[in-house]
């Protein structure tokens, strides 16, 4: 597979938005109901926040024959924000590689591990890279209870 992994930029910023609706709306319909992936997608519409963290994050992306199919961040250098596949690219590799580049940057002096807040979906895949649950989070969200993972590895 030809995969190519750059560093994300402001016009990406459309079809990042895209992945990640579609990627949630397909992906994790077995682990969250209709109206917790609703709010959870509605994230999108605040296009500063978005906006914000490709300027301020280390954000990358996966690009195969000039499609974005993948994504991740890492902010304040140890904490993975986003990782996120395509829907028609899971299980390809792509967020293995994605992972790779994020931890090695985290990886540097000064931290000594990486933490993030993980979906019930992401949850297998980080424990097969050695994340383990510090505790389980349940925040409102729109007034809708959502359930997550603070991790660490």
């Amino acid at each position: 597979m030809n995969i190519k992994i750059r560093p994300a930029n402001l016009s990406d910023l459309d079809e990042i938005q895209t992945l990640f609706v579609e990627t949630i709306r397909f992906t994790c319909k077995a682990d969250y109901s209709p109206r917790q992936i609703q709010v959870w997608t509605s994230s999108v519409e605040n296009r500063e926040r978005w906006i914000e963290k490709l300027n301020r994050q280390y954000f990358l992306v996966a690009e195969k024959d000039q499609r974005i199919v993948g994504f991740a961040s890492l902010e304040n250098g140890n904490y993975l924000d986003l990782l996120y596949v395509h829907k028609d690219f899971q299980r390809q590799g792509i967020a293995n590689l994605l992972f790779q580049k994020i931890q090695s940057k985290a990886r540097q002096p000064g931290f000594e591990k990486i933490t993030s807040d993980v979906s019930k979906t992401a949850r297998p895949f980080f424990e097969a890279k050695g994340f383990r649950v510090v505790q389980e989070n349940k925040f409102s969200l729109k007034g809708v209870e959502i359930t997550n993972y603070h991790m660490t590895l």
